[in-house]
């Protein structure tokens, strides 16, 4: 891997994480959950967590167009937060599961083809 090839993965590259709380009480309230929940998918997002999906993008520019995207299917109700951070620190983000530590992440294969 040249230089350049490390740079855009580990800096050029962004993680968008996206945290939501949404309210189920009512079956409309159910609907649009799952309307943003598979709108996230659709839009290439990965499930990290139960409320907590993530992606890469190429840059700010990318990031910001995402957040655009994002704005435009909001659900009604509910809260919705949105974090950025580069491929370097979506690495080595500490992850524990059933008590266990994690080992580091390994960045998809897809991030040395930009």
């Amino acid at each position: 891997m040249s230089h350049h090839d490390t740079y855009l993965s580990g800096y050029r590259i962004m993680w968008i994480l996206v945290m939501f709380d949404l309210p189920t009480d009512t079956k409309l309230q159910r609907k649009a959950a799952t309307k943003f929940r598979e709108y996230l998918l659709d839009e290439g997002f990965e499930r990290s967590q139960f409320s907590v999906y993530a992606r890469f993008v190429n840059g700010k520019e990318g990031f910001a167009t995402r957040v655009r995207r994002i704005e435009q299917n909001l659900p009604s109700w509910g809260d919705v937060q949105i974090l950025n951070f580069t491929d370097r620190q979506y690495r080595d983000i500490v992850h524990f599961s059933d008590q266990g530590r994690r080992p580091k992440r390994k960045n998809p294969d897809q991030l040395v083809l930009f």
